[in-house]
């Protein structure tokens, strides 16, 4: 059962993990899947491929902090940190953003430009997630489980029998 977070004490307010959106607006069509590594250097696609026009703005998947907003080799890559410690990854992004900011869910951390290399579509965006696990090598997540799906909701359970069932000794 999912309870709001103002019905929380603080205590359980602030152990709850946050809650992820998309980081495009829609539509969303997810063009290549997660494919997690065997090893730490294995292959593997560590993130979704998202397509989306050039220019489209790239929105922070959740409230973190900004640890990256630059270059990472020859692609422009914004890397955000949230509470509790995971890492999420977007790129090739055009940063609106610096090292250090606060961010919350929703706010523009940067533009998609062309040139994801692997990309089936003329632009996409690549939205990773890993989980550092020191002093072992970091755990890729597939980013697309992170999404928040709203309120739980609960259903009516189908009708019990309303006569006992009665065993007959043979």
């Amino acid at each position: 059962m999912t309870l709001p977070a103002a019905g929380l004490p603080p205590s359980a307010r602030a152990s709850r993990p946050p809650r992820f959106a998309w980081p495009l607006a829609p539509p969303h069509q997810v063009v290549r899947a997660f494919e997690a590594p065997a090893t730490e250097y294995g292959p593997g696609h560590r993130g979704v491929d998202l397509a989306a026009p050039a220019g489209a703005a790239v929105l922070a998947a959740a409230d973190a902090v900004v640890v990256h907003a630059g270059p990472v080799a020859d692609r422009a890559v914004v890397s955000l940190l949230h509470p509790g410690g995971l890492r999420t990854t977007y790129e090739p992004v055009t940063p609106a953003v610096r090292r250090g900011q606060p961010v919350r869910r929703g706010d523009l951390i940067g533009t998609l430009d062309p040139g994801h290399e692997g990309c089936p579509t003329d632009t996409c965006l690549h939205w990773g997630a890993l989980r550092p696990d020191p002093p072992r090598s970091p755990t890729y997540l597939n980013p697309l489980r992170l999404l928040s799906t709203g309120r739980a909701r609960l259903l009516p359970s189908p009708a019990h029998p309303t006569e006992p069932t009665t065993h007959h000794a043979r």
